[in-house]
């Protein structure tokens, strides 16, 4: 992603550069995982229930992701540590800071927590971004074919970012973003969606409600997303990319639709997880886990220890990092790592998020996955930490 440059000037009256000096240099230095630390420094109310939170490093760096990724939130939480990740809103073009957008769950333990305690000034530890629902490598640039956007509540928001970049880029994108709610007070960014369709040429939103809510003049569309919809609102979908984020029902129902639809699914791309639902249902967790253990890389013949004998240790190398240490044959290689102090990003620790993904260089394992890696994926090599135990000496690249 080409990056803005801020060119330096006489700051010496500057109050932003007097707050923040490194603004007035023409290149950051990057953020890095290792850096960790971010800063609040700005809450917004999006809607009754869902607020954006504008973050920074502590010391001065410049962000460098792809439009649709995600950081992962450490947070300590009544004396627990806990990770949650949430995909930026935010876009590249804009690299001094990021934002993420949180609705507020029922039950949601990390949700509440941020909007009841997360102000300016606060400050909380993060790793990323990563993730794979983003715009492939290389410069961004106008898409030959038309895209497709569909969106349900806060799953809003890597799409956000996608169109923000669009529209702080100049480029001339032909996108369809239809967004579901449940009434238009729920919806999300509402305002600059609008601001952005008078901005973008060929960039147009439309939103569907299921109920008219406190708002008896809306004059939108009403009822749930549905195949003649789309239809009616995108005429040439089948002809688009379709990239989709929402809750795991929306998503299963515009799959079965474009389905139905004869879709290429081929150009079908979707945020694999609400790992916030997912965290107060342990239950689907476990479900989802053994419904994808099929598409993991366990080799077959595995196995099992026999009872009262020691469980056997294998040597895991990081070969970028160039670190080594053990792990036993019973224990996720994630599990092993942070025992032996290695910091490592994740956030389900249940195969379904994708945030503790590397690849594997060398070795054999026995990964029960929960649908965090596409088949794909796992064909390419990558794996779960968080999920695999090793069946000899590995080699991983990271």
């Amino acid at each position: 992603m080409t990056q803005n440059v801020l060119h330096a000037r006489n700051e010496s009256a500057d109050p932003m550069t007097a707050a923040y000096p490194d603004l007035a240099e023409a290149h950051a230095p990057a953020w890095r995982a290792d850096d960790e630390w971010l800063e609040c420094v700005q809450v917004r109310d999006e809607t009754h229930d869902v607020r954006s939170f504008v973050l920074r490093p502590v010391q001065p760096r410049s962000f460098r992701y792809r439009p649709g990724q995600f950081i992962t939130l450490g947070l300590d939480i009544d004396g627990e540590r806990v990770n949650r990740c949430y995909t930026l809103c935010s876009s590249p073009t804009r690299p001094d800071t990021v934002s993420i957008t949180v609705k507020r769950v029922p039950g949601g333990r990390v949700s509440n927590w941020l909007h009841e305690h997360m102000r300016p000034g606060r400050r909380l530890s993060a790793n990323g971004p990563a993730g794979a629902f983003c715009f492939p490598p290389g410069p961004v640039q106008v898409p030959a074919r038309g895209q497709l956007y569909l969106s349900g509540g806060s799953g809003i928001t890597p799409l956000m970012s996608m169109s923000r970049a669009w529209a702080d880029l100049g480029l001339d994108a032909d996108v369809q973003f239809i967004h579901a709610a449940r009434t238009p007070q729920d919806i999300v960014f509402a305002d600059e969606l609008a601001l952005l369709a008078r901005t973008l040429p060929r960039w147009r939103a439309s939103f569907v409600c299921e109920g008219r809510g406190s708002a008896p003049g809306y004059g939108g569309l009403l009822g749930r997303l549905s195949l003649p919809l789309l239809r009616s609102q995108v005429p040439d979908f089948l002809e688009r990319e379709v990239w989709c984020c929402g809750p795991g029902p929306f998503m299963a129902a515009v799959r079965a639709m474009l389905a139905e639809a004869g879709f290429d699914m081929a150009r079908y791309h979707e945020e694999s997880f609400s790992f916030e639902t997912l965290a107060a249902d342990p239950a689907g967790v476990a479900q989802a886990a053994a419904a994808a253990h099929s598409a993991t890389d366990s080799p077959a013949g595995s196995v099992a220890h026999s009872a009262g004998m020691p469980a056997r240790r294998f040597a895991i190398t990081l070969k970028t990092r160039g670190e080594r240490f053990e792990c036993g044959a019973d224990e996720t290689i994630l599990k092993a790592a942070q025992r032996a102090g290695v910091r490592w990003p994740f956030s389900c620790a249940s195969g379904i998020c994708g945030t503790c993904r590397t690849r594997k260089l060398a070795g054999e394992i026995d990964m029960n996955q929960g649908g965090g890696l596409r088949p794909r994926e796992v064909a390419q090599g990558w794996i779960l930490p968080c999920c695999s135990k090793p069946l000899g000496d590995l080699e991983l690249d990271r």
